[in-house]
């Protein structure tokens, strides 16, 4: 039976269309959120994942990126859990440690039922605005355009919708960029651990996850 989910949510604020195939090649399909780096941070995710995932968003970017990313994590979220049915047989547990450069990220994750995630990331400051240099720059603010709280925002929402424990640390790095991608391919990396098929009951003595 495969193991995939196709969901439509709409908001006033988004509209969103995303497919997770959790058995997939991990040949990303189309991604199209509107948001060029959140792009490249999903592609990540279905590459090091090795799942399908095809998302098309039309959100109130005019506004900002928060929904839109907020309401992807939610989505991702809630087909992760369709997905992985009553989740017999799955090895639950996933981790793993991601270099980028001169950044590392560790995630760490746990398919229970019960969500929770514990964000541990300093982005890195860089003081001044070189086009407003009486602007001081908060730490961590932008990459390029992108929020770097929003990373934070997106992994909250997926841990809560697909009712995942999720541990994010970064013990060091000096570039927000490779910080944020050795977290996207760290989470993809412990996601198809966690989900592989290695046997035939429910993991936990409880009999339900």
């Amino acid at each position: 039976m495969p193991r995939a989910a196709e969901l439509h949510r709409q908001t006033n604020e988004t509209d969103i269309r995303l497919s997770l195939d959790l058995d997939a090649s991990g040949d990303p399909g189309q991604i199209n959120t509107g948001v060029g780096f959140f792009d490249h941070m999903l592609t990540h995710v279905a590459k090091h994942g090795r799942l399908a995932l095809a998302v098309n968003c039309e959100g109130d970017t005019h506004i900002d990126d928060h929904h839109s990313v907020e309401d992807i994590g939610i989505a991702l979220g809630q087909a992760i859990n369709r997905a992985l049915g009553d989740k017999r047989g799955i090895e639950r547990y996933g981790s793993a440690d991601v270099p980028m450069d001169e950044s590392l990220a560790r995630v760490a994750l746990d398919l229970s039922g019960r969500p929770a995630l514990v964000f541990r990331v300093p982005w890195v400051s860089y003081g001044i605005d070189p086009g407003n240099p009486d602007r001081p720059v908060i730490a961590g603010e932008k990459i390029g355009v992108f929020d770097v709280q929003l990373v934070q925002e997106f992994f909250n929402a997926v841990a809560t919708n697909a009712k995942m424990n999720l541990h994010v640390e970064v013990p060091w790095g000096q570039n927000n960029h490779h910080i944020a991608e050795a977290i996207f391919k760290a989470f993809g990396r412990s996601l198809r651990q966690a989900v592989r098929v290695t046997g035939d009951d429910i993991p936990s003595t409880k009999g339900v996850l």
